[in-house]
């Protein structure tokens, strides 16, 4: 007998794992949608010595099953420890192989999807026992030696699609069922499961709060996981539409879908289980977003739709070629270049309109709305003393400023963004990063100003420079910044320092060459004769700088393409320099094989309109929570090298970027 070619699904994992369970909760899951059945390995076992026999012979049948054919063999008699009668089976829609070698190497290529299930050793060998009584209880170590000498040689583990802790109090069927909900239709197959529901059941739209940030401060208690992308400085002239949105982004159940990237893989993360999506951070995430049926469509004014929200570290600049560094803690620990989780509750505060559109779900709705009508700033907590130190002092800084001149009269750039950094430890107790945030944000108002909170790590930023945005009609946006001064303690310096700026050669020859640059990232995948400079060299002021701002324009020809486009505009042109490639490789020698980490990277949020917006990560303070329980501190700074910098100017713009975060933590920059 032979059927269309079913879906298989390979449940491998060491005994007493739950694999039998979990199969049979899975098989019922999927029954929903299409004839499910499931074929059980240890019907193959000969015996207690028998697993690698029966690997072979599940080798030897699966290519029939995989054609849709029925298959036969011999099942094994455990009481009379010989061959018993001949079994058979018939394929389904879909095929569950559950047991002990399931998702072998020699198999793995028949297999549409391999589910790895773990637990812990106690766990197990309870569950086995219970499960088979005292008849296990004699071969267990027989057995589990078996498999320890079928894993070492097959990394089944390793290989796996998804990974389940079927031993967490998560269940490994909630965490199967969420990641097969966000399995990509390109690994999906035909496996006939839609994305699930993750945005919210209820919205509802009401007059804006007075405070954003003293409503995240509530909204975001005991979450994990949430971000304040807002726009701090909306009172200010907004000729381009900036300052309209703050976006409140939360996750306030128990365990929110999260991506990330780092040097091993991007994988999705739900709970404890891990869903692998590949080495290429941008190659997998185009996978997952915008999604095969995302079309441009009429932009609204609803504001901001987001599926997913987080960080671009810079580290992800390996995958476009550059060197390939690890941003690790002083206790060890390494951050993950991009983390992105799936909000559930969402707060989208329209400044124009003085409105709040509120969207979450049911159970959250009415919660969420009452503290949108009480919610008022609370006594802030008070800063501690942070003793900065600089990676540079002024003469090494120089130094390499000279450097960098000499790669540029070499031929080897054009423009050089070298950078240092400024670190602090700081008392777990004492220090609040949203402390921090709070006081940076009313000191200097910024249009893309952001708090994140992503497990251990928070960030706190007044970041003014728009890395690139997409809107929901395909317009891709660019607005790098080149060119600092500091604002004047009179109106009439403040003036002279702006005209400075906007007329000075070297400034403008800075931001031209990054707008050049620029105009070619967003070229790769626009519209041809799309790609527009609408803004050229403009001086836009803000509260402890004055700044020079361009802004590039183009039409992605596809909303499939999102993230490709996002991956050549990556990283920021305005913190590598040009050509950006050979830049960054001059730059990782001149900062001593120090990895930026998230600063010079993105921090923003992927619509699930195909819509996204991301700023630069400048003027931005980085705390890791360490294993000790205190938090590390840092901020990133530097500037472009030209080849008519001076070094002592350059030195100096580097301590006039770190003011408006210095100044609102009550720190120096240190001697």
């Amino acid at each position: 007998m032979e059927t269309a070619k079913p879906f298989i699904i390979a449940l491998d994992g060491r005994s007493g794992a739950g694999k039998t369970s979990l199969a049979a909760d899975l098989s019922s899951f999927l029954a929903s949608y299409l004839p499910t059945s499931i074929l059980h390995l240890e019907d193959f076992y000969p015996g207690w010595d028998g697993l690698h026999e029966a690997i072979e012979r599940y080798a030897q049948v699966l290519p029939r099953l995989a054609h849709g054919q029925s298959i036969h063999w011999p099942r094994w008699d455990w009481e009379r420890s010989a061959p018993g009668e001949l079994a058979s089976y018939s394929p389904t829609s879909i095929v569950i192989v559950e047991g002990v070698g399931a998702a072998a190497a020699a198999v793995r290529d028949q297999l549409d999807l391999t589910i790895w299930v773990g637990a812990d050793e106690t766990l197990r060998k309870r569950r086995a026992i219970a499960r088979d009584g005292d008849t296990y209880l004699p071969y267990w170590e027989r057995w589990a030696a078996q498999e320890e000498r079928y894993l070492d040689s097959d990394r089944t583990a390793d290989a796996a699609d998804l990974v389940i802790d079927n031993g967490s109090i998560t269940s490994g069927f909630a965490q199967l069922r969420e990641l097969l909900h966000l399995l990509p239709a390109t690994r999906r197959g035909n496996l006939p499961i839609t994305s699930s529901e993750t945005l919210p059941a209820a919205s509802t739209l009401v007059p804006a709060p007075v405070d954003a940030a003293a409503l995240f401060e509530q909204l975001a208690q005991g979450c994990t996981y949430a971000a304040l992308l807002e726009s701090t400085s909306h009172h200010l002239s907004d000729p381009l539409g900036r300052n309209r949105y703050t976006l409140l982004a939360l996750s306030r159940g128990e365990h929110p879908a999260v991506l990330q990237a780092t040097a091993a893989g991007t994988e999705l993360r739900y709970g404890p289980g891990r869903l692998r999506l590949g080495a290429e951070f941008f190659e997998a995430l185009s996978e997952i977003w915008p999604g095969p049926e995302a079309a441009f469509t009429v932009n609204s004014d609803d504001g901001p739709n987001p599926q997913w929200v987080g960080y671009l570290g810079y580290e992800l600049k390996r995958e476009l070629g550059a060197a390939n560094l690890q941003a690790r803690l002083s206790d060890g620990q390494t951050r993950p270049d991009a983390v992105f989780f799936k909000p559930d509750t969402i707060l989208v505060v329209d400044h124009q309109q003085q409105s709040l559109r509120v969207t979450a779900p049911q159970e959250y709705l009415d919660q969420v709305l009452a503290m949108v009508r009480t919610a008022t700033p609370g006594p802030r907590a008070e800063l501690p003393t942070l003793d900065f130190r600089c990676t540079d002092d002024a003469a090494g800084y120089m130094d390499k400023v000279r450097r960098a001149q000499y790669e540029i009269a070499e031929g080897n750039s054009y423009e050089v963004c070298l950078t240092t950094r400024l670190s602090a430890t700081a008392s777990g107790t004492d220090f609040s990063p949203f402390a921090a945030y709070q006081s940076m944000r009313e000191t200097s108002p910024a249009p893309f100003a952001h708090f994140l909170r992503l497990g251990a790590f928070e960030v706190a930023s007044i970041s003014p420079e728009r890395f690139l945005s997409l809107d929901s009609n395909g317009r891709l946006r660019a607005e790098p910044i080149k060119g600092t001064r500091p604002r004047g303690a009179t109106p009439e310096e403040d003036q002279a320092l702006a005209h400075d700026l906007a007329t000075h050669p070297k400034d403008r020859a800075e931001n031209i060459m990054i707008v050049d640059l620029l105009r070619n990232d967003l070229s790769h995948h626009a519209v041809p004769g799309s790609v527009g400079v609408r803004r050229l060299c403009a001086v836009e002021s803000y509260a402890t700088v004055h700044q020079m701002v361009s802004t590039i324009d183009a039409q992605l020809s596809t909303p499939q393409l999102a993230a490709a486009a996002l991956r050549e505009a990556f990283p920021p042109g305005s913190m590598t320099g040009a050509p950006k490639l050979s830049t960054m490789a001059i730059l990782d020698v001149l900062e001593d094989g120090r990895a930026r980490g998230l600063y010079s990277g993105a921090v923003g949020y992927l619509g699930a309109d195909a819509a996204a917006d991301f700023s630069v990560v400048i003027r931005t303070l980085t705390c890791d929570r360490l294993s000790d329980g205190r938090w590390s501190l840092e901020l990133g700074l530097g500037g472009a090298i030209t080849a008519d910098s001076d070094p002592q100017a350059e030195w100096d713009e580097v301590i006039t970027k770190s003011r408006g975060v210095l100044g609102a933590l009550g720190a120096s920059f240190p001697a």
